[in-house]
């Protein structure tokens, strides 16, 4: 790790170096760069959940999750007016949720898709599950990888700035490509700005679905061969099926997804407004609409009007829902299925204002509805208290968040199938939400350390955790590391 961060940063230097020998003179006298040199920033977060609500298992189950975050951004000077971003990172993740597409998976080969089905062919075989229980499968762990590039253009006079990204990200079950740009404005002295942004994302899905449903399409709904060879399906009441008899499991619809594309279209307008030297005032709106497969086709649904059925242990049938069932696991009805448009609106305003020297204060809110039902509200407040010679600042801050429940919302079994659309996610539930953080931000600006021709120009770290009314808990610490070239 040691050697490619000095790699990293060799690299930018010598590029640095060759942009350098072409500098740009300002035939009418000194014109200020936009950024006077390249800067990289290291950033790096570690998050942790738990909860019982887990979707992949239609609404119970375990949730717990962890995440690490590595991701670069260096920020290059190509003269004095314009600038190159690019952000690139990467999300490796275990989740016990996801895990789950195969709970019967002890071998990993549900990463296949549509070859699950690791029983084939296995009379003797007697799987068991629980959505309490992670599976070892490949769905238990992936990453996600993506890469941004951004660039800027400034006017002379620095009163307007010109932009546009193109972007890629890719994770095992769908890729995304998204470009766009934007316009800012600044008048009145730079005292006011307006800006509008422009974004496209065009995702594509390599769906994934449940391995029982999977597997009864693979066998044509015959339950005697495939995955279900020599396996019990068992009822309420913990006996085995007769798999040629009139009443057996199914899935109650066999039509997965038809459209794999997932496009979202955004248009963001911002107004910003120094009212005093020592506070600023910004409004925003965000105008979102999402168009193709929305619904996640990992995520199961169970009807209280259709019969129940379960592999695994008979005993556990009547705890399935407590941590205390290890070795059965229901069938599923069917996937989340949710209309293929949403139209989004999030309107939101931000304070900062100057206290004194040492203290600020940054404060936010957002109201947020669409079609599928849902209202939000956030609110959050940030202290930053600079100490000592004021190069280092302590931010503790709070972030309050409510929702409604979308309209197709309903926990574990308590969808009905005459309903065009359901889901048991509890993102789209009804909760509040409650996260407390404190950080630390280091700040030199004469970057008096160095590594080889990178000074440090800030370092901070932050830790946070959040509680959510549904049972959701979760805990983050983040770190960045913001280097110059000298």
């Amino acid at each position: 790790m040691k050697y490619l961060f000095v790699s990293i940063l060799c690299f930018f230097s010598l590029l640095l170096h060759s942009q350098d020998k072409n500098k740009d003179s300002i035939s009418s006298g000194y014109k200020k760069r936009v950024l006077e040199t390249t800067e990289v920033d290291f950033l790096m977060s570690y998050y942790q959940q738990d909860g019982t609500h887990a979707s992949v298992t239609g609404g119970i189950g375990d949730e717990h999750l962890t995440d690490i975050t590595p991701t670069i951004v260096v920020a290059i000077p190509l003269n004095a007016d314009d600038v190159l971003t690019i952000d690139a990172g990467i999300s490796a993740y275990t989740s016990a949720s996801s895990s789950n597409l195969d709970p019967f998976d002890s071998s990993g080969a549900s990463a296949g898709g549509g070859d699950d089905d690791d029983n084939e062919g296995n009379a003797n075989a007697s799987p068991t599950g629980s959505p309490w229980v992670e599976s070892s499968g490949a769905s238990a762990k992936d990453v996600w990888g993506g890469v941004t590039v951004s660039y800027s253009h400034s006017s002379d006079d620095r009163n307007n700035i010109w932009s546009v990204n193109a972007g890629f990200a890719t994770e095992y079950d769908y890729t995304s490509i998204g470009f766009g740009g934007g316009f800012t404005k600044l008048f009145n002295e730079k005292n006011t700005e307006l800006g509008i942004k422009a974004q496209v994302f065009l995702d594509t899905w390599s769906p994934r679905y449940p391995t029982e449903i999977d597997s009864y399409n693979e066998a044509g709904g015959d339950l005697n061969n495939g995955f279900f060879n020599g396996i019990e399906i068992l009822n309420q009441q913990g006996q085995a099926i007769d798999k040629n008899g009139a009443i057996v499991w199914n899935p109650f619809n066999t039509t997965l997804i038809q459209d794999e594309s997932r496009n979202s279209y955004s248009l963001s307008l911002s107004f910003s407004q120094i009212v005093s030297k020592n506070a600023q005032f910004s409004l925003f709106l965000d105008v979102i609409q999402q168009k193709g497969w929305l619904a996640n086709p990992m995520q199961r649904v169970y009807f209280n009007d259709r019969p129940n059925y379960y592999i695994g242990n008979a005993a556990n049938i009547p705890n399935y829902t407590s941590p205390t069932n290890t070795d059965v696991f229901q069938l599923a009805d069917d996937i989340e299925r949710l209309p293929d448009t949403r139209f989004k609106i999030p309107i939101g305003a931000r304070f900062n204002c100057y206290i004194n020297e040492n203290m600020a204060l940054r404060t936010y809110y957002r109201y947020y509805f669409d079609d599928w039902g849902i209202n939000s509200h956030t609110i959050s407040i940030e202290l930053p208290i600079k100490l000592g010679n004021g190069k280092f600042t302590f931010y503790p801050s709070y972030r309050f968040y409510n929702q409604t429940a979308a309209d197709y919302f309903a926990p574990y079994e308590a969808h009905t199938s005459s309903s065009e659309f359901y889901t048991s996610d509890y993102d789209l539930s009804s909760f509040n939400s409650n996260q407390y953080g404190l950080g630390f931000r280091y700040t030199d600006i004469f970057t008096t350390f160095k590594i080889f021709n990178f000074g440090l120009k800030s370092f901070d770290i932050k830790y946070s955790i959040y509680d959510r009314s549904d049972g959701l808990n979760s805990s983050i610490i983040s770190s960045g590391f913001k280097f110059v070239l000298d």
